[in-house]
């Protein structure tokens, strides 16, 4: 199976779940702390080729969720220059696999390309649309991600 690389905000549920899916579908997860990582410019960048810099936000990040940032105002160089002074507007998870890249945790993208089984394990939970989230949203109990 394939070797994932894994950025992810220690602690976060919906990134736990995601390892877990990914590991129970018979993948090696490799996982690196997006907040503590030293980013480099261009590395971070490659991430988010093809994306708007509006995309490249973890809308869930407190300054977001606030209002105090607004991804839509941010160009790349601004975008670029938030997210590696404050790792915690990173939209996660970011995930390398062989020699391509992947911000967020798309399910059907993720399925085309290595194989995933969200029904793996009961205790994987199998609303996409909690899953597909790089951190669970405000109304989901017990969230410890931001």
């Amino acid at each position: 199976m394939a070797k994932v690389i894994f950025y992810e905000k220690t602690g976060c549920k919906n990134n736990t779940k995601q390892k877990q899916v990914l590991t129970l579908s018979g993948h090696e997860v490799e996982a690196i702390d997006i907040i503590q990582h030293q980013w480099k410019r261009d590395d971070l960048r490659s991430f988010f080729k093809g994306l708007e810099p509006k995309n490249w936000f973890n809308l869930n990040a407190p300054a977001v969720s606030e209002g105090k940032i607004v991804p839509e105002d941010f160009d790349e160089n601004m975008a670029l220059e938030a997210l590696l002074s404050e790792h915690i507007l990173i939209k996660r998870p970011l995930m390398i696999i062989g020699d391509k890249k992947f911000v967020g945790f798309d399910v059907d993208i993720l399925n085309k390309e290595i194989g995933i089984n969200i029904n793996a394990h009961p205790s994987v939970p199998v609303m996409l649309d909690d899953i597909s989230k790089g951190c669970p949203s405000k109304s989901i109990p017990g969230s410890v991600c931001s």
